[in-house]
Parts: C-alpha cells; sequence; structure tokens
C-alpha cells in the first residue's frame, strides 16, 4: 500500500556525513507515494550531489534562496500545502540555528516560514550530541512543538561508539507515517495480545501453531500512532518476525505460555479502554510437563491434554470490562463462526479471516463483524490492515464520525 499516497514533504538535508542515507530516505518516500521536495544547505552539497536527489525526487532539488521561482518566495511557497517538514540529517549547527529563530538559508528561512508540522532527525558526533548546549537546544525544539526523531546509538563515522547516529531510513519512514496518522485514540489505553502461545510438553517440545505475530504488532503500531497508549503481550516469536515491532509503539511484555499470557494480561487490565485479543493462544496444554526430554520408545504415545482459559472471554465478562475486539482465524465459514464467537462471548467487534489469507504472511484480508453486520476490508499489507481496523473501533467507540 502507498502509506504516503496524495502527501507531499518537504526533505531538509544538512551537511552531515548521514546524508548520504537521505538519498535512501528519498527513495523509500517516492515508493510509498510522496511527492518529495528536497531542500539542501550548501554543506550538505559538499557530501552528496544535488543530482542525485533530482533524479531520486523526480523535482527540482532547492540549495538557496536565490533560486529561481515564480515569485522568488520559494521559502514561503514550498511549505504552503506539504504535510510536513523533515529535516534528515539535523546537524548540531542546524539545531542551534532553528532554537534561535535564525533564517541565514533557504532552510532555516522556510522552517522559520513553515506552515506545516516540523521534524528533525538529529546527526552527530556523540560528543556532540552530549554537549549541554546541544542538550538545551533540543529540549526548547521539544517544548516548542518540533518532533525529534533519534538518534540512535552505534557505531560512527568517525570510528567512535555511542548516540548520535541518524535513524535509518526506513525507521525515518515508519516514524513519518506515524506521525501523519489521524489521532483518534488519543488519552486512550489499549492493551493487545500477540503471537501464538507455547505449551510445553517436554524440556525441547511442545504445542504452538504457525502464528508470526506480524497482525499483533501491526496493530500496536496502528493504535500507538492513532494517539493511544499501548501495551502488547507478545507470545513466543522469531526475530525476524520481530522486526515488524519497529519503535517504541508499545511497552511490550513477553511470555510464553496461555497461563504466562492470561497472568500478563490481567496484571495490565486496569484503566485499560481497549482490549485486542489478536494473539493465537493454545485451546490445550499438556496436563503435565515432563521434567526430562522424552525418549522414542512405544509406536503410540498418550498425551492428556487440559483447557486453557479463555483470556477474552474472561475479560468481557467482567463488570468493569473494557471494550474488547477478538479474532477468528478460520479455515472455513468464516461468517459463520465468527458472529457466533461474537455473540457468544457479548463482544461488540470480531476480525475474521480465513488462516490461508493471513496465518504467517505479510499481507491480509479481514472482515469485521459488529451488531450493524459485515464489513469487508481491502486485502493488504497488515498494517495498512491494521489502521482500517482502529478507525473502526475509533468510529463504534464514537472517538470519530
Amino acid at each position: 500500500m502507498s502509506h504516503f499516497a496524495g502527501k507531499r514533504i518537504v526533505l531538509g538535508i544538512t551537511g552531515g556525513i548521514a546524508a548520504y542515507k537521505a538519498a535512501e530516505l528519498t527513495r523509500l518516500l517516492v515508493k510509498a507515494g510522496a511527492a518529495v521536495d528536497v531542500v539542501m544547505t550548501e554543506a550538505a552539497t559538499h557530501f552528496v550531489s544535488a543530482v542525485t536527489f533530482q533524479a531520486l525526487a523526480g523535482r527540482n532539488v532547492w540549495t538557496s534562496l536565490w533560486d529561481a521561482d515564480q515569485r522568488g518566495m520559494a521559502h514561503i511557497d514550498l511549505t504552503r500545502g506539504a504535510d510536513a517538514v523533515l529535516v534528515a540529517p539535523a546537524t548540531a549547527d542546524f539545531l542551534a540555528r532553528l532554537t534561535h529563530g535564525m533564517a541565514n538559508d533557504l532552510l532555516t528561512t522556510l522552517c522559520q516560514a513553515r506552515d506545516c508540522p516540523l521534524l528533525v532527525a538529529p546527526a552527530m558526533n556523540r560528543q556532540m550530541w552530549e554537549q549541554p548546549a546541544t542538550q538545551r537546544n533540543v529540549a526548547q525544539l521539544t517544548a516548542d512543538g518540533i518532533a525529534i526523531l533519534g538518534p540512535a546509538a552505534g557505531e560512527q563515522a568517525c570510528g567512535e561508539v555511542g548516540e548520535g547516529r541518524m535513524l535509518e531510513a526506513q525507521e525515518l519512514v515508519d516514524a513519518l507515517a506515524a506521525f501523519l496518522q489521524p489521532k483518534p485514540l488519543a488519552g486512550k489505553k489499549v492493551l493487545l495480545t500477540a503471537g501464538p502461545t507455547f505449551e510445553a510438553l517436554d524440556p525441547v517440545r511442545g504445542l504452538t501453531n504457525t502464528s508470526s505475530g506480524k497482525m499483533g504488532f501491526a496493530l500496536a503500531r496502528a493504535c500507538a500512532e492513532a494517539g493511544a497508549e499501548v501495551t502488547l503481550v507478545a507470545g513466543s516469536v522469531s526475530e525476524s518476525q520481530s522486526r515488524w515491532y519497529a519503535g517504541s509503539y508499545a511497552k511490550r511484555i513477553d511470555v510464553i505460555s496461555a497461563l504466562e499470557m492470561r497472568d500478563a494480561v490481567m496484571a495490565a487490565l486496569p484503566g485499560q479502554d481497549v482490549f485486542i485479543a489478536v494473539a493465537a493462544v493454545a485451546d490445550y496444554r499438556p496436563a503435565v510437563a515432563t521434567e526430562h526430554k522424552i525418549k522414542k520408545g512405544a509406536q503410540t504415545l498418550s498425551i492428556e491434554l487440559v483447557a486453557n482459559p479463555d483470556i477474552l472471554a474472561e475479560v468481557a465478562a467482567r463488570p468493569d470490562a473494557p471494550f474488547c475486539v477478538g479474532f477468528a482465524a478460520e479455515s472455513r465459514n468464516l461468517a459463520e463462526y465468527a458472529e457466533g464467537k461474537r455473540k457468544a462471548k457479548k463482544l461488540p467487534l470480531v476480525v475474521g479471516n480465513l488462516v490461508q489469507d493471513g496465518l504467517g504472511g505479510d499481507t491480509n484480508r479481514v472482515t469485521l463483524f459488529d451488531d450493524a453486520g459485515a464489513h469487508p476490508l481491502p486485502a493488504g499489507d497488515k498494517l495498512g490492515i491494521a489502521r482500517g481496523i482502529v478507525s473502526h473501533i475509533a468510529r463504534l467507540m464514537k472517538c470519530i464520525g
């Protein structure tokens, strides 16, 4: 999906070695559907040429207050109708000038004359970042309503290690997309579960399923983008699957078994406005988990199973229950089973999908079931689907019209 379709971003680039990352950032924004107007300081052109960005953005690149336009008003016209100005990298010098309202080149001038939000991605040597003056400037910019993205910690171009690295291009795209999302859940608290549970049979074996957790992680991000304070209780997911959990979108609690997930949910539940049960919780667990590995022996092995608690049903039955959302992943008869689950547990909303459409993959196709009937969402990537689900939740909670 083109998350930036119809958006226009002004990308400011200042004179730091991280300017090379801005080329990939431009490419990703354009790929996501954004129109990108690049504004470079004179120092930035010593690191990467304007021609590079002109080729990537497919638009003129601005480098001077004296660049010709129709009215000589680039510092004003560039931000009119723009959705955001993002400066990446933002050097210590640029942050200092911005803090004190200086307007001595095109980029600082348009930042002062802007008619849209401003975000900056600091990039500098770790000692420059740690300087009291830089920290004072960042604190003042934050107080002025300017969003600070990063920096990250790690190895720097100078060979030193510490905080001051600019965020990677994809991280900046994700952060900008989150920033631009509507905030219908502002002030709300959301608790989610995600991923599979693992029910131990012996020290090396257990019962689980193929859920990746991606849908739950995407919903955690979408809820945070919508302004909510999010707590995510995550089951057993691999490191490669955890990449979907990009950024600090939620307080994350890791668990393994259904009993651990139930305990974590109940501990986090007080004060929550919404509970979204996305996790594929095992319905049963072995009655006894053996202390040592079960050795191969008889041709058949009998395992006694006992039912796990139904976390969603338990939460929904509470007198102080939050707005509860269930998920129904079915292999057939989706409408019948999903609506049956919704009515049996007295839920305001159930999200249903066929396992062949979404389990473990990067895309999904879902239908939303509520008191008004069935509402299919267009197929797409899981983050786009998650944003659609969050919008529907916000409407049902009357957070938006």
